[in-house]
This record gives C-alpha cells, sequence and structure tokens, in this order.
C-alpha cells in the first residue's frame, strides 16, 4: 500500500504533473479495492490538513508547486493582515482585508500569492482556504438589543462585531464579559455569527477583568478529573527504598540551598558551590525530578504538554502540574528529602568546564533562601541574617565569587547583555492595583542566573554530541535586513560595528553596549539593538543561542513549569539508566519523530503565556493610572512612531503622546534616525530623551494610556486632546458602532501624500525660513467646543501648504464649521455630500488644491455609512488619530499595490458563511477483482 511518504515525495518531484485520482491509481498499480478505499482516505485526509491541493480540473498537486504558501494568518486590527509561513525560507505575505476569505487571526491557511514587487521582496496574496481554526471563541462585551445583540470582541486583532441572535444570547444582559462561540465565521460584509456560552459577569466587576484574559488566550484552569486522579496518587514523601532501587547518587550531607523570590512555592533547582585541593570550583545543580512521577503517555504528561508551561499572571499562577505535584513532592522544599538530577561542573581558573558529571540523586536542601535575604548578607552585611545563617555565609561569598567569573566569561566571548528593568504589580485583596514597583536584580539574582546558564549549556552540548533526541533552546542570528537597518541607526550617533550584515559576532554587539553604558543614547541604542533581534524558540537541532553567544544550549533548569525540560529529562533518565551510551534504535526512531512537534508546540504555548502575562500587565498598569489623570510625571520616550511618541515612567507605565498631541509645530517622523522632527522649529523627540508629562487620559476598553507634553501652548491642549480623542475613536481599527445597532464600525484607513517640505525638514530645519516664507503666514490652532454628537474641532492648516486657510475636520451628518482664512481674505471650507467625488474643501483658490493634495502636514480622510454624508478630516503632522497605521480614503483609486486598511463591516440577517472546508469527493468505487465484489 502506499504511503503518505510516498505520494508526498512523487508529487513534490520535478517531473510530476498534477494527476487525477485514475491516474494516481493508475500510476501506483492499485489493483484491490481495499488498497482503492486507502488511496482515497489518503487523500482525503491530506488535502483537509492542506499538504496537497485539488485543482479546477480535479488534479492534486502540492501547494508548493500551485505558488500556493502554508501558513498562519497574523492579523492586524485595521483589518489586513500578513501570512506567516511555514517554511522558514519564505517571506511574509501581505493579505488585504477584502483577500481574507473568512480566515481570522491565528488560523493556518493556504495562500495564493498573487504579485511582487520587481526586488521579489513584498509579496501580496489571497487566502484561498482555511485549513485550521484558532479563534472558535471569542471574549467580548456584549451589547444586547430587542432582537439581536453582539460581543464586541476584546482582542482587537479580530475587527468585527459577532453577531448574535436572539435565541443565543444565554441569558446575558447589555454590559456583561461573554465568551462567544462562533457559528459561522465572516464573509464579505457579513458579520461572524455566535452563540453565547458563557457569562463571565458585568466587566466592571472585580475580577473579570483577569478572567476575560484567561478566556481570551484560552487559558486552562482547573485540571480534568482524571488528571487530578493521577496527581492524588502522587507520594508524600521518599523511602529508602527507592533511593537504594534506583542507585541514586546520596548529596543529602551537602550545602544544598535553594534562592528564590519570598513568594515562590513551586522550588525546582538549588545550588552548591565547593572550593577543590587543586584551587577549581565545582559548582552542583540539582534540579527536581519531575519526570520520575510524570510518566510519559499519561494523563498528567498529556496536560502538560497542551498546557506547555506556567503561565504567571499578576494575581495568579496557571500551573503547568497540579499543585500537588508541583507544590509538594516535586518542590525542593527545605529540610526534606527530594529525588533531583543533577549536573556538577569543574572550572578552572579560566571558568572552562574541565570535567562534569551528569546523574540521578537524592538531596535534602539546608535552607530555603529568597534573593532578597542572599542580597542583604552579601551587600549589606545584615548582622542578624549573618548570625542566622552563619553555616552557609562562606558558601554565599563563594558563589559570588564564581558566578562573578562566569559572567565575566561570558561577556568576554560576547554574550549579549541587556540590563532592562521589569516591574512587580502590587494588588489589595480586591484586586485592585495599589503600587508598582520595580524588580531588583541584585547579585542573588546574577548567581542564580549565571549558574542556571552553565547547567544549561553543558548538558546541552553533553547530549548533543550523544546524539540522542533532544530538545534545545536557540536564538537564530537577526534577520539581515533588520541588522543593517540598526547599523546605519547607530551610525547616527557615531558608532561603528564591526562586521557585515550576518557576519557580526554577538561579541560586537555587547562591545557597542558597554561602549554606551551611561550615555544618554544608552536606551535608545538597547531598544534598538533589540528590536533588530529574532525571539528565542525550541528546536529539534542544535543551531546555537546568538545572544549568549552559545554553540549549545537547552532548557534544563525547569521541569515544573516548562514542559521541553520535562521532556529532556526524560531523554537524560534513559540514557543514564541505559548506562550512559545512548537509546536502543526503537525509542531513538520514536523520539526523533516527536521533538519537532513538541518544540513547535512548547514554543507556541511560550508565545501565548507571554501575551496573556503581558496583557494583564497592561490592564492593571492601566487602571493604576485611572487616579492619576491630570498628574505631571517624568519619563523617557521609549519609542517613536509616525502616529506619536512612548513615554515610559519611572514605575514602567508606558503612555502614548498622540502626534495630534504636539500642537507646537508639525512634527515630521524619520524612520532611520527614528525621530519626530519639527518643521518649523526643527525640535527634535528621540528615544531616550527625558520629558516630563501629564496624564491626559486612561482607556480601560484597551488598557492604554495617552499622555501630554506639559510645555505645550495650554491653548492647544484641549484641541489637541478632543482631536486626538476624536481621531483615535474613528480610526483606531474597532470604531464605535451607531445608534442604529446595525453593527456597522467606523470605517478605512488612508494613505497620506508625501509632503513637499519633508526632505527640507530632514536637514534638521536648515530650510525652516524657507518653508516660512513659502507659507505666506502662520497657521494657528483654534477650538470650538460643542457637546453634540457629530460636531468637531477645527484645526489650522500646515504652516508650509501655501494657502493660507485653516483647514476643517467636517461632521458626519451634522452642520459644518466655517473659519476665516488667516491670510489671503475670508475663506469658507463647505461639507461636501457624500458621493460628490470632490476630493478637497473650498478654499477661495483652485490652485491651493493641488497644494493641500500633495502636503503630508494635512490628511485628507474620507468614509461613508448608509446614507451618511462622508466624513473628512485635516490634522496636524502626520494625521494619525491611532495606535495604528493613517486612515485610507474610500475614495482611493485603484492601484497595483494595495496599502493596509479597515475593512468596515455591515452587520445583516444573512445566512451564515459556508464552511471553507473542503468537500468531501466522491469516487467511483473500485471492484476487487480477485473476489469479484465491490
Amino acid at each position: 500500500m502506499i504511503t503518505e511518504e510516498q505520494l508526498l515525495t512523487f508529487m513534490r518531484a520535478t517531473a510530476y504533473k498534477p494527476m487525477t485520482y485514475q491516474e494516481l491509481e493508475e500510476h501506483f498499480r492499485i489493483e484491490d479495492a481495499s488498497d482503492f478505499k486507502e488511496l482515497v482516505k489518503l487523500l482525503n485526509r491530506l488535502e483537509e490538513a492542506g499538504d496537497i491541493v485539488v485543482n479546477s480540473a480535479n488534479r492534486y498537486g502540492v501547494p508548493e508547486r500551485m505558488d500556493l504558501v502554508k501558513g498562519r494568518i497574523q492579523a492586524h486590527a485595521k483589518g489586513f493582515a500578513f501570512l506567516i509561513p511555514e517554511d522558514r525560507e519564505h517571506g511574509d505575505v501581505y493579505i488585504h482585508a477584502n483577500d481574507l476569505n473568512t480566515a481570522m487571526n491565528g488560523d493556518t491557511v493556504l495562500v495564493k500569492v498573487t504579485s511582487r514587487n520587481a526586488s521579489g521582496g513584498r509579496m501580496e496574496g489571497v487566502v484561498v482556504r482555511v485549513l485550521v481554526r484558532k479563534n472558535t471563541r471569542i471574549v467580548g462585551v456584549f451589547q444586547g438589543l430587542d432582537t439581536y445583540g453582539f460581543v464586541l470582541p476584546d482582542d482587537k486583532r479580530i475587527n468585527r462585531d459577532i453577531f448574535i441572535p436572539k435565541e443565543s444570547f444565554g441569558n446575558a444582559v447589555d454590559g456583561e464579559k461573554v465568551v462567544a462561540e462562533i457559528v459561522s465565521y465572516p464573509e464579505g460584509r457579513a458579520a461572524a455569527e455566535g452563540r453565547i456560552v458563557e457569562v463571565l459577569g458585568h466587566k466592571d466587576d472585580p475580577g473579570v477583568d483577569i478572567l476575560s484574559i484567561i478566556r481570551k488566550h484560552q487559558l486552562p484552569e482547573a485540571f480534568p478529573d482524571e488528571v487530578m486522579d493521577e496527581a492524588q496518587g502522587a507520594p508524600d514523601a521518599i523511602t529508602e527504598e527507592e533511593i537504594v532501587q534506583q542507585r541514586r547518587r546520596d548529596l543529602r550531607g551537602k550545602n544544598i540551598v535553594t534562592i528564590d523570590g519570598e513568594d515562590a512555592k513551586d522550588l525546582d533547582d538549588a545550588v552548591n558551590v565547593e572550593r577543590l585541593p587543586n584551587g577549581n570550583y565545582r559548582l552542583g545543580v540539582h534540579i527536581a525530578d519531575v519526570g520520575y512521577y510524570v510518566r510519559e503517555g499519561s494523563k498528567l504528561d498529556e496536560e502538560a504538554y497542551n498546557r506547555g508551561c506556567s503561565v504567571y499572571l499578576v494575581d495568579r499562577v496557571i500551573p503547568m502540574l497540579p499543585h500537588r505535584l508541583s507544590n509538594g513532592i516535586c518542590s525542593l522544599n527545605p529540610q526534606v528529602d527530594r529525588l533531583t538530577l543533577s549536573c556538577e561542573m569543574e572550572f578552572d581558573e579560566n571558568m572552562k568546564v574541565v570535567q562534569h558529571d551528569i546523574f540521578t540523586s537524592v538531596i535534602k536542601t539546608k535552607e530555603r533562601m529568597t534573593y532578597k535575604n542572599v542580597r542583604r548578607i552579601l551587600e549589606d552585611e545584615d548582622p542578624e541574617l549573618m548570625e542566622r545563617y552563619a553555616p552557609l555565609i562562606d558558601d554565599f561569598k563563594l558563589m559570588r565569587e564564581l558566578a562573578m567569573k562566569l559572567r565575566g566569561n561570558r561577556m568576554r566571548r560576547g554574550a549579549v547583555d541587556f540590563d532592562f528593568e521589569e516591574s512587580k504589580i502590587i494588588l489589595d485583596e480586591t484586586g485592585k492595583p495599589v503600587d508598582i514597583v520595580k524588580r531588583e536584580r541584585s547579585i542573588a539574582e546574577q548567581i542564580i542566573e549565571e549558574f542556571m546558564l552553565a547547567a544549561n549549556e553543558t548538558v546541552a552540548e553533553h547530549f548533543h554530541w550523544l546524539k540522542v533526541p533532544f530538545l534545545y533552546r536557540i536564538h537564530e542570528n537577526p534577520d539581515q535586513e533588520k541588522l543593517q537597518s540598526f547599523l546605519g541607526f547607530v551610525q547616527n550617533f557615531g558608532y561603528a560595528v564591526k562586521g557585515t550584515g550576518n557576519l557580526i559576532h554577538p561579541r560586537a554587539l555587547q562591545q557597542l553596549l558597554e561602549e554606551i553604558k551611561g550615555e544618554k543614547e544608552e536606551t535608545v541604542i538597547s531598544t534598538m539593538m533589540l528590536r533588530s533581534m529574532k525571539q528565542a524558540k525550541y528546536s529539534a537541532d542544535s543551531s546555537g543561542h546568538f545572544g549568549l553567544a552559545a554553540e549549545y544550549y537547552s532548557h534544563f533548569t525547569s521541569p515544573i513549569r516548562r514542559y521541553p525540560d520535562l521532556v529532556i529529562h526524560r531523554v537524560i533518565r534513559e540514557v543514564i539508566e541505559n548506562g550512559g551510551g545512548g537509546l536502543s534504535p526503537e525509542r531513538q526512531a520514536y523520539l526523533e519523530s516527536r521533538m519537532s512537534d513538541i518544540a513547535q508546540q512548547s514554543s507556541e504555548r511560550e508565545r501565548v503565556a507571554v501575551d496573556a502575562e503581558r496583557d494583564t500587565d497592561q490592564l492593571k498598569k492601566a487602571e493604576y493610572m485611572l487616579d492619576k489623570v491630570g498628574e505631571e510625571f517624568e519619563g523617557i520616550i521609549s519609542s517613536v512612531t509616525g502616529f506619536g511618541m512612548f513615554i515610559e515612567l519611572e514605575n514602567t507605565v508606558e503612555g502614548l503622546i498622540r502626534l495630534g498631541m504636539l500642537t507646537d509645530d508639525y512634527y515630521h517622523f524619520d524612520d532611520k534616525q527614528m525621530i519626530l522632527l519639527g518643521e518649523r522649529t526643527s525640535r527634535i523627540f528621540r528615544i531616550g530623551d527625558t520629558i516630563t508629562i501629564r496624564v491626559a487620559g486612561v482607556n480601560m476598553d484597551d488598557h492604554t494610556i495617552d499622555f501630554e507634553l506639559t510645555d505645550m501652548p495650554k491653548s492647544n491642549r484641549r484641541f489637541a486632546d478632543r482631536g486626538a480623542r476624536g481621531e483615535s475613536e474613528r480610526r483606531g481599527g474597532r470604531g464605535t458602532r451607531t445608534d442604529s445597532g446595525n453593527g456597522e464600525r467606523a470605517a478605512g484607513t488612508g494613505r497620506r501624500s508625501k509632503n513637499k517640505n519633508a526632505k527640507k525638514a530632514e536637514r534638521f530645519g536648515r530650510a525652516a525660513k524657507k518653508a516660512k516664507a513659502n507659507a505666506g503666514g502662520n497657521g494657528t490652532a483654534a477650538s470650538t467646543p460643542n457637546g453634540r454628537t457629530g460636531d468637531s474641532s477645527v484645526a489650522s492648516g500646515n504652516a508650509s501648504s501655501g494657502n493660507g486657510g485653516d483647514s476643517v475636520r467636517y461632521p458626519t451628518g451634522g452642520r459644518s464649521k466655517r473659519k476665516r482664512g488667516s491670510a489671503g481674505g475670508a475663506t469658507s471650507a463647505q461639507a461636501t455630500p457624500a458621493g460628490s467625488g470632490s476630493e478637497t474643501a473650498s478654499s477661495g483658490n483652485s490652485s491651493n488644491k493641488k497644494k493641500r493634495k500633495k502636503d503630508s502636514g494635512i490628511n485628507f480622510s474620507s468614509s461613508s455609512k448608509g446614507g451618511e454624508s462622508s466624513t473628512r478630516s485635516f490634522a496636524f503632522g502626520s494625521g494619525k488619530g491611532g495606535y495604528s497605521s493613517p486612515v485610507e480614503s474610500s475614495k482611493k483609486k485603484k492601484s497595483k499595490s494595495r496599502k493596509p486598511s479597515d475593512s468596515s463591516s455591515s452587520v445583516t440577517n444573512s445566512a451564515p458563511a459556508e464552511s471553507s472546508k473542503p468537500p468531501k469527493r466522491k469516487f467511483k468505487k473500485k471492484k476487487d477483482k480477485s473476489k469479484g465484489t465491490e
């Protein structure tokens, strides 16, 4: 019988041309009816998985030979998306919002590449089939009407609401956070349809915010009953018979301690250090032998694989293993016997490992130490602690000595060490944030960090040379394009990095970090360097760790909270039990077939955990700043973008100053130097600058914080705040629902023209006088307060636009505002009806229309809904009011390369969208010639 591998190999051959199932049957000489049925099943299975596709002529082929790419959708809040291909060598593919074909963020799809640029870099495509649905349930706020309702998704990358029929409300009421199961997926202008399966509570109730994030990321909370039953079977203590039977090395007489945070309960690593007679150091790293209790193939193991890792949220931990194991028999609690896997390493004076040993052991830790107490002993020499831990003081001093030497050796070889500050959010009993404190990275943290790194490297190298299946932690070389961009960036500061392209050694980057230490540009360069690097991940192949400048690296030290560590613990014990030589051929083949899947699953679950942890941090930081609105703080610019700049405060809270809030000038974004440059004043904002800000507002729906500069003109701040907020509501990708409840969203993103003075402004204001002369006068900004819905503020024109008139933001469906021109006489602007085709406001001089179109200091956008008149906005700077790209005019002309844009959605009571799964194909039954029956 033909196998899957044989069929795919045949189809991938250069000489292969797409065949029908009859031709495949003939080619493989299939005559038996049972073999024919197996071929049909194989074709259907591969087609559903996306490994093969069928063209319009019912001929089979592999996607890569049909210009199709398989990958994962990474959606943007504005509606467009990118395909992240499974093939690492293939570039990302841009997908317009109208080409998603029911696909949503995270889905696995097949994409047809429709265009490429001349250099072959940028590609555009269209989704032709959704293979695996990632989003089956959506978390959001329920808005109920008389006969139907909507769920507004918390995930901004899902930019359409979920339509809920009356019969599917599930007792949900308006304003509650709910979980909606998708019944049909969005197609064209039809919204996704769903039904409420869980009501979490009102969105303002305590605890509902964190619970919503848990549901949003589909994090499992309670363990299944069968998993808990297995956990209950774990022993509470270790017997001497176990130790003798397993031939474990007895280390219970050594001065072994754990050093962890004060609130840690799952203690999975312990250490000890000795000075040998030859002057060398012996470092022992002892890790809880979790694999002894969590057997391969058990329910505990399956659950740990699905979870991938423990998730540490601000108010709770979602563990990978039940507490009976993670806090009980597997935790290296003080003064009790525990089973461990140990790695002992001997270091010479040059910090080279001259001898090492990896073995099973039993330990009894002397003390449960905390980072805080170890720091107070080594740095403060606290008398009380020195007396309390007198038998261990010399051990701690020896640990510090060895750790600092290991660190120095690591820095010399070129490891890149980013010293970014982290924070801890303090909550009260109700879950409300009351303080944000910085996490210390003292000598105690550095001791454990260096010892764990040494053990991970030693274990990885040992098993790499044994050539047994293993899991490695890899960090690939930086992307060449991003690295070249970073090298060009640092040249603006007068620094040079040795090397070219991907030939740059991490040592050169570490030398740069040392060179900028304490300089004003330290933060900006460190941040940009980090962004130029790739993310670390798990792999079945050892390709090295760029950031650590390590040739071999693995995760060995945390099997309680990371599944990859648990997997390699099993491999290590098997090798030890087999005498250290390797594995049986059958076991070797089985593990080789599994490691790639485990690596991918572990990497994906790690990203989910990181995203969930980041979401809860942002949520509680935004909540913490709610009562700080109007207060002033000092912060540093942490990021500069085309729509504004992010400011980080001393307590690590980050907020955005939108471009519309910079009312003293028109600012242009220079993406090469990463600065905002004032057109007339030549004022520059760059990453790392210290500025004083005022908290302007907090958006608890998006978990975002808005700042404003304290030195902006007072007369303009109210306008800027109102204007930026209005722009955000219209352009932020999500929009708001109209009062009629028809589910339509504020539409569209736009594109802006290139400012004719932008290049001049890039030269740090050397042409400021010339730009001013071209203007014929100074632009001003004014505000017309009006509380009515639909009314909007009046903004000034760009000072370099040359028309001397004020620019006007027109309301949707409301009365237009008029403003006299500041130069060239009275000039009025009239609201233009939707669909009239007029692209510019009336300015009293037809020659000025052309100039205004070209000016990037003014953003032209229009959108229309139903029969309402279109909205046009003219704003300061780049005109971006949201966190993302500018809005795109609905009047835009067709072009070969489409820009990212929002896709406005219209919710209708249309029939549910058809499933995108391929239909089962009908095959003629094959007669079994040998039996004479079908």
